[in-house]
């Protein structure tokens, strides 16, 4: 029976690195696919924390103009909250395309 495998599978220490090389990639709890995933999602999670880190560093900025500039201020408000002075009326348009 053994005479049909070929020699290198004879061999015990090839035997048992193949064995090994089997229960790592399919049985262990640390298996190769295992680990794929986990570094494909640590990918994603540094990708995430780059854009939010973007994102904090322009809002620090708009805060600061808005802090530091009361015409800013005021703008911001109008655009933002629909904020008007006692003299002004106020027209909203609505775009119903989207």
């Amino acid at each position: 029976m053994f005479k049909n495998f070929p020699p290198y599978l004879k061999n015990k220490y090839s035997v048992a690195f193949l064995a090994f090389f089997i229960w790592l990639m399919f049985f262990d709890r640390n298996r190769i696919i295992n680990q794929v995933k986990l570094v494909n999602n640590l990918n994603g999670l540094k990708a995430q924390r780059e854009y939010y880190q973007q994102q904090i560093e322009k809002d620090s900025v708009a805060l600061h103009v808005l802090e530091s500039d009361k015409e800013e201020l005021e703008r911001f408000a109008r655009e933002k909250y629909l904020m008007k002075k006692d003299n002004q009326d106020l027209y909203l348009v609505i775009d119903d395309n989207d």
